[in-house]
């Protein structure tokens, strides 16, 4: 697949699969590296998923010293080499910087999102996006690359059904009331909301004024879930970085939150009702 759809989580899985090799085996990272003629660190920082682009030879080596076996040594060749494909996100390093949240939100078999003052970026349109740019210190050229970068990330949801992940976006009014453009963008953003809400793939769930205060209302993230039984991951996404949530204590935390807000929202049908019923205001 063109958008090398799997190497993100290819190569977290062979980080885990790595550490877990060498705790059995009973070497320290240090013994390793010691063992192979590494420097200090290099096994750390695979462990770490701190790699871009994992060595065939480095991992076979890896495989001979953890004495891992002929089919185990060939699982780990095969998430190395999937783990190898160029991602189109490199090429908006600045953009993203070092973290991998696009690579994972490209192979998630199932995306949960709350932003709640903004529209989420996956349904956001071009105009409303555009506006969102407009403020702060970057230029010209890093806000033309910044929405070049974000609809190259909405392609995820035209893949085919067997990749294609579900989305289930829960909005607030407020976030689709702020004032921004002209009506008809505005109206734009509000028919492309209904549009993606028919997609097989995509459930939208509003949060509206009246329904008072509900959980999470402080609460910026995404939840990302995958295929293969992989444990989940979790992203807050703001205006100033992405950064990941430790899974070891936390994923389940906002899992439960998200499943509180998700039962505060209207269900589908009448988030599009509603939604329909706001744009109408602007006609």
């Amino acid at each position: 697949m063109s958008d090398a759809y799997g190497a993100t989580i290819a190569k977290w899985t062979l980080s885990r699969r790595l550490k877990d090799l060498r705790l059995a085996s009973g070497y320290t990272a240090n013994q390793v590296c010691d063992r192979l003629n590494w420097g200090r660190g290099k096994v750390g920082r695979f462990e770490a998923n701190n790699w871009v682009r994992p060595e065939l030879s480095d991992i076979r080596d890896l495989a001979r010293l953890y004495e891992a076996g002929e089919q185990v040594a060939d699982e780990l060749e095969a998430l190395a080499r999937s783990a190898r494909r160029r991602a189109w996100w490199r090429e908006y390093g600045e953009v993203f910087g070092n973290v991998e949240f696009p690579g994972f939100e490209n192979d998630a078999s199932e995306i949960l999102v709350y932003t709640p003052l903004l529209i989420p970026g996956l349904l956001q349109t071009v105009p409303y996006l555009q506006t969102l740019l407009s403020y702060g210190s970057t230029t010209p050229e890093w806000r033309e690359l910044a929405l070049r970068a974000r609809l190259r990330r909405q392609q995820i949801l035209e893949r085919d059904e067997d990749s294609a992940p579900r989305l289930t976006a829960l909005v607030t009014e407020a976030a689709l009331l702020y004032r921004w453009g002209g009506d008809g963008d505005v109206r734009g953003q509000y028919a492309h909301l209904l549009k993606m809400a028919e997609r097989p793939n995509v459930e939208l769930r509003l949060l509206r004024f009246e329904d008072g205060l509900h959980p999470g209302m402080a609460t910026v993230f995404h939840i990302f879930r995958f295929p293969g039984g992989e444990p989940p991951m979790v992203y807050q996404e703001t205006d100033a970085a992405i950064r990941d949530i430790d899974p070891a204590d936390k994923v389940e935390a906002y899992e439960l939150t998200y499943e509180q807000i998700k039962e505060a929202a209207l269900g589908p049908a009448e988030s599009a009702e509603y939604i329909s019923k706001l744009m109408a205001t602007l006609e």
